[in-house]
């Protein structure tokens, strides 16, 4: 995923930028659901996994803890998730924009995401 953006309103939107080619569009097109967390300090090689940067001997998710929803399986760390429902999917430029509702969310005290900036990552301190 390239670019994510939430939307306020009733329901609030997701709208989420994705390659077309990926195994992640696919999917969610396949099932019309998703699960939206956001990762914390320490999450880093989860992040590069996911990416493809790091090994995941065994499959990405074996390397942290899961629990299955009904939109598919949410990292049991993270604090902050939605649960999401595919709206509509589009071409926009060479990306697959695809438009959810929020169907269902939660957030904790973890208020310092992680985000990846200039070749690093980083936190936002709340």
């Amino acid at each position: 995923m390239s670019s994510l953006l939430l939307a306020d309103g009733d329901p609030w939107r997701a709208l989420a930028l994705v390659d077309p080619d990926s195994d992640l569009c696919e999917r969610i097109e396949q099932t019309g659901s998703a699960v939206l967390q956001l990762l914390g300090s320490g999450d880093e090689y989860l992040a590069d996994a996911f990416a493809g940067l790091a090994p995941a001997p065994g499959g990405i998710f074996r390397l942290a803890a899961w629990e299955q929803t009904s939109a598919g399986p949410r990292l049991v760390a993270a604090e902050n998730w939605a649960l999401l429902g595919l709206e509509a999917a589009d071409d926009l430029g060479w990306s697959r924009r695809l438009t959810f509702t929020v169907d269902e969310a939660h957030t904790g005290a973890d208020d310092a995401p992680l985000h990846h900036l200039r070749g690093r990552y980083r936190t936002l301190e709340g």
